[in-house]
């Protein structure tokens, strides 16, 4: 992963106005408020409005877990997110995503995966090299999945693209429960 530098510090969420304080804190988890918030603090009406959305991709979606945490990693494996790929390598192992599978998505579409998982490989390679999934890609997909899980793929994939180039660009610190976070 490319080390990134920090651009945008963590705001001290003391000095936002409460209203903004507690669109921020909803975030939380385990009393937790992640890097990620602590950073888009600084833009409390972004987050009211971004985090509806996020929430629905990452908890309220159509497709199975693995199948979207393994989306996940894929797009921040190829936007070289650090951050993104930490969080949700961490997710993902909880779940059950062993850590073989976490290399094979290192790996991409080629990585020894059923036909499937091989197809949801290349549809986040697809979207990002082409900004389209192939025809091919969708026809092996659409085998399994109904036309809302396929909007989901879409949507997945672009919504933690973005977060990546976010992660990126503002050189969001792991949070010191990851592993590699600096002490």
């Amino acid at each position: 992963m490319i080390k990134r530098t920090q651009r945008i510090p963590m705001r001290d969420l003391a000095t936002l106005a409460a209203e903004d304080r507690e669109t921020v804190e909803k975030n939380a988890m385990n009393g937790q408020v992640f890097n990620i918030f602590k950073v888009l603090a600084h833009h409390p009406k972004l987050v009211k409005r971004w985090t509806p959305f996020a929430g629905h991709i990452l908890s309220k979606q159509s497709l199975p877990f693995r199948d979207r945490e393994m989306l996940i990693l894929r797009i921040g494996w190829l936007n070289q997110a650090e951050y993104e790929f930490a969080q949700h390598e961490l997710i993902a192992r909880r779940g059950g995503v062993s850590e073989q599978d976490v290399e094979k998505i290192k790996q991409g579409p080629k990585g020894g995966w059923n036909e499937h998982e091989a197809a949801l490989m290349q549809a986040a390679d697809d979207l990002y090299e082409n900004s389209v999934v192939s025809d091919a890609t969708w026809a092996t997909l659409s085998k399994t999945y109904s036309t809302e899980q396929m909007m989901d793929v879409v949507f997945t994939i672009g919504q933690y693209n973005l977060v990546s180039w976010a992660l990126n660009s503002f050189g969001v610190p792991l949070d010191d429960f990851l592993p590699k976070a600096k002490a």
